[in-house]
């Protein structure tokens, strides 16, 4: 199994890493498997279990940080190397068949810049999940409602060369704003495939303390809003319609 290829590949996998040694060589082995000329790009950033040296033995390009970078930095960083055509961002704690990873990769290889994961989240409940509210919120103030709760925030999502340069690497470590910059600059944005990797996620919640990454995410979706309104004119662009706001005192 070749994980990565000399030259120009068409497709670049971007995984980060940090402490996934059980499910690693696994997310390698399907990543490899999107397209014949695929490299796989392995961020490893704060590993202490050999999870890096794992990736390196399968043939992965790894790039290595003996601290934590923070969430979603190693995609930043990854796609900053990146060589191929075609970007795939996936995580290392969940094992994702090729089959699935390969629908992204041809949604772009046919005029999409920006495929997305339909996985929306579950929203129909008593209490949403703040993540869940965020997605559906934001989606709607940017115009682009259809999307419902799709988004950067998760994987597995795929872009163009194209739609990096539009972006920029450095804002995929914020993916709403990255999401925002994509449909602010024109880009084509599409759900393209279904992945459920809500109940496969293996992210830890202690008990009676919720979701450790909730506020962290909520919070990259806030920064993603204020870029967007700072694009835009007064009132985000949006008339008055009856107002008389002279006649206010």
């Amino acid at each position: 199994m070749r994980a990565s290829i000399a030259g120009h590949p068409k497709v670049s996998v971007v995984i980060p890493v940090m402490n996934e040694r059980r499910t690693i060589a696994a997310v390698i082995r399907e990543a490899s498997r999107v397209h014949p000329s695929t490299e796989v790009i392995v961020v490893a950033n704060g590993c202490k279990d050999g999870s890096d040296r794992v990736a390196e033995r399968l043939g992965a390009c790894v790039v290595r940080f003996e601290s934590p970078l923070g969430h979603d930095v190693g995609r930043s960083i990854g796609a900053k190397i990146a060589k191929g055509d075609i970007l795939l961002f996936t995580d290392a704690d969940i094992v994702i068949p090729a089959a699935k990873l390969s629908a992204f990769v041809s949604a772009v290889d046919g005029g999409v810049d920006v495929a997305l994961n339909r996985y929306l989240g579950p929203a129909l409940k008593r209490r949403v999940h703040g993540v869940v509210l965020a997605k559906h919120a934001m989606n709607a103030m940017i115009g682009q409602a259809e999307l419902k709760g799709a988004s950067m925030t998760t994987i597995p999502h795929a872009v163009s060369r194209r739609a990096l340069e539009a972006i920029g690497s450095e804002n995929l470590a914020v993916p709403p704003k990255a999401l925002v910059i994509a449909s602010a600059s024109g880009l084509l944005v599409r759900p393209v495939q279904y992945v459920e990797v809500g109940k496969s996620n293996p992210r830890k919640r202690r008990a009676g303390k919720g979701d450790p990454l909730e506020r962290l995410i909520v919070g990259d979706h806030l920064e993603a809003l204020h870029w967007f309104i700072a694009q835009r004119p007064p009132r985000g662009g949006l008339t008055d319609l009856g107002r008389l706001r002279d006649r206010v005192r």
